[in-house]
């Protein structure tokens, strides 16, 4: 039986904290656009009050979290036990993108160690929590991270992710402007 709340508890960030995968969900208003589901990893989650998150986003192939949220701002997380007692943990809410080079990108950037292939971080209000079970989640023993995204994107180096992200990353695959194709349209 699922438990809601209305805050992020103690335990829940002690749930968090020590997970190395999390999920995030977003979708599109229109009814058939495509919902976005994303495994991310690499240390790149914090809880930074009771009722905000955020994550540090790293340069991809797509850019669907972005253009979602700078639509409606729905955003969803969860956060599986793959080890120890069973348990899995979704925070609901608004999520918007801070972009390099905006006003209040140092203050959450403070949070992390950002790589060079940082493209945004996703900063959400939450407004519900919810645990479950999680006794259908099978047990895995982790092995590491993986470097493989780091390292292309040093390779690549600073003036070719920009490119790289105003070619990709402007518009999701329903044709949604992200927040770089909405700087894009402002002329910046």
């Amino acid at each position: 039986m699922g438990k809601f709340f209305e805050s992020i508890q103690p335990a829940h960030r002690t749930f968090i904290e020590k997970q190395h995968l999390f999920f995030v969900s977003t979708a599109p208003l229109q009814a058939n656009g495509h919902i976005n589901l994303s495994p991310k990893g690499l240390d790149a989650f914090r809880v930074l009050s009771a009722n905000q998150v955020a994550y540090l986003d790293l340069v991809g192939s797509g850019n669907e979290t972005s253009a979602h949220t700078l639509e409606n701002g729905r955003i969803t997380f969860m956060f599986c036990s793959f080890e120890g007692p069973p348990l899995i943990l979704r925070l609901y809410g608004k999520g918007r993108a801070v972009l390099p080079g905006s006003a209040s990108w140092e203050e959450y950037a403070a949070h992390f160690s950002p790589p060079s292939n940082r493209r945004q971080i996703f900063v959400a209000d939450i407004d519900l929590v919810q645990t479950s079970c999680g006794f259908g989640v099978p047990l895995f023993d982790y092995a590491g991270e993986r470097t493989i995204l780091a390292d292309w994107g040093s390779k690549k180096g600073e003036d070719a992710l920009q490119e790289y992200i105003l070619e990709k990353n402007a518009v999701s695959l329903d044709g949604l402007k992200t927040d770089y194709g909405a700087r894009i349209g402002e002329g910046s």
